[in-house]
């Protein structure tokens, strides 16, 4: 089993303590600084009094970019599947045209 590291990050003035895999820490950190800088955005932008409502629009927005990219991951693959498809279509006609 690989190496657990005990970490801190600190997400809206409060500390959370965490056992991770060393793999996971700079994803960890990262997420956390965009958490807070989305919840400092959000004051800013809004009159927002509780911490909870500024919490719930940041998962919200985070949410939100996940679906967005799936959904644009399986449009893409859709449209990179009927591609395949007419290229392979293509190669087999020109493949059973020039059998001899």
């Amino acid at each position: 089993m690989s190496e657990r590291l005990k970490i801190k990050l600190s997400i809206a003035n409060r500390v959370y303590p965490l056992t991770i895999t060393p793999d996971q820490e700079e994803g960890l950190r990262s997420a956390a600084q965009k958490i807070d800088l989305t919840i400092k955005q959000f004051e800013k932008s809004y009159s927002v009094q509780d911490k909870q409502d500024v919490l719930a629009m940041c998962a919200l927005q985070f949410a939100t970019q996940n679906e967005q990219k799936s959904i644009d991951n399986t449009s893409l693959n859709e449209d990179l599947e009927s591609r395949l498809i007419s290229v392979d279509k293509l190669i087999d006609s020109h493949l059973n045209n020039n059998v001899l």
